[in-house]
This record gives structure tokens, sequence and C-alpha cells, in this order.
């Protein structure tokens, strides 16, 4: 850590404390995710800290959200926890056809937590170190406009946005059917500069191979191009 990061955390954690909250317990990397999210801004990253400290408290006080919270939607089977990319990132699938807009937006929100929670946390044995980043891959294949969830999308990416902070490494979209171009475009416009340089529209053959050699065939399923089988999320176990 270079000297100008160090006095950015030290300015982080006194500006954390004038809002009236507090850094203690949460390492150097941590805190480094909402400095980078806030371009270096001390002061900023501070809000963002506490606002991301208040809302946790509110949405998981358990810590995690149990899959009886959810169980609506991991009753669909949409996404998939399939281990760590090459790079030690994990990796976790959409199959978006399988997914309808929420009648329950309450219950949605926790399920969007659950999978963000349970994902990061498969990335690490014991105590997280802070830093861990995740592949997101949204399948478009099969899609009919009853699958099409612009808010659920927008919830998602502004959920990472907000409250996971430079969580996010790449996010892959495949089979983007034409329909859902214009749909794709309005969700865009709620989105981050910063997200939208994460995320990759996978077309020619020449991006399906840099995709499959990014991910890596050990985690991607057949389907892929890999020599994985899917993994649904609930029948993954991780340790919070």
């Amino acid at each position: 850590m270079d000297r100008n990061q160090e006095i950015a955390l030290t300015q982080l954690r006194k500006s954390v404390e004038k809002l009236g909250s507090s850094t203690e317990s949460y390492g150097e990397k941590t805190l480094m995710r909402f400095l980078i999210a806030r371009s270096m801004d001390p002061e900023k990253a501070a809000k963002m800290f506490c606002q991301w400290k208040k809302w946790r408290a509110e949405m998981v006080p358990l810590g995690y959200i149990p899959d009886s919270e959810v169980a609506d939607e991991l009753a669909a089977e949409k996404i998939y926890l399939q281990g760590l990319s090459k790079n030690g990132r994990p990796v976790m699938i959409v199959k978006v056809s399988k997914h309808f807009p929420s009648k329950d937006q309450v219950q949605f929100k926790k399920f969007v937590v659950h999978i963000l929670d349970k994902t990061i946390a498969s990335s690490f044995k014991g105590r997280e170190i802070g830093n861990e980043k995740l592949i997101g891959i949204l399948d478009l294949q099969n899609i009919t406009y009853s699958n099409v969830d612009a808010r659920g999308l927008i919830t998602g990416f502004q959920f990472l946005q907000a409250y996971y902070p430079e969580r996010l490494a790449t996010c892959y979209l495949l089979h983007m059917p034409q329909f859902f171009v214009s749909v794709w475009r309005f969700i865009c416009r709620f989105l981050e500069k910063a997200t939208q340089e994460k995320i990759r529209i996978v077309t020619s053959e020449e991006q399906k191979e840099e995709f499959i050699r990014e991910v890596g065939e050990d985690v991607l399923p057949e389907e892929y191009g890999g020599r994985a089988k899917l993994v649904p999320l609930q029948d993954v176990a991780v340790d919070y």
C-alpha cells in the first residue's frame, strides 16, 4: 500500500467517526473498496461506508439471509455457483429463462443479498480478506418477454454499486436476443460508468474463446464450453 492510500485510509476512518460510526473490526482491504468506489475521496467513501453499515444492520440482521426467507426464489433453481475461476474468483450463473418478475419485492431484494453474500463467501475458507471479487454470468438463452425483468436487473446492479463496492470483477452476458438489446440499453442508464466497464457482451467466436479462457474450463458447465456440471446455489455449503 502506498503512502497516498495510507493517508486516505486514515482520513476515511476519521470521517467515519465524525459521522458517528466506527471502522473498528473492518480491515484495510474492506475500507479500500469504498475508497476506490468513490475515487479515493475519504469523505464520500466515509458516507458510503456509513450508509452501507446502516443498510446491512437493517437488511441482514443475522449477518446472512437464510434459505427459508427466500424459499420461493430458490425453488426456481435459476442461480448456480460453480466454484472458483482460474484466478480464484467465485463464478455465479443466472439462467434468466427460469426467472420471472417477482410479485414479492421484499423477498426478491433479500434474494439478491443472499446470492451476493453466498457467492462471496464461497471464495474463502474461514475469514474473508475483504477484497474478494465475483464473476457473474447472465445466460439469456431461450428467454421470452415473460422473463424480462428490467426492474430486477436494475435492483441487482444498484445493490452491487451501493452495497457491494468493488465486488464485481466481470459480468458476462451470453446469448442476448435481438429484442433484449433495447431493454439492456435502458438498464445501462442506471449503471455507473465503472460498472458498465466490467460488463462483457459475448457474441463472436473470439469473445467466446476469451470468456472460456478467462473463467476456466474446470468451473464452466459443458454447455458453455467447460467440463463442469451446473451446481444449484442451494446445494453449495458456505461458512458466513
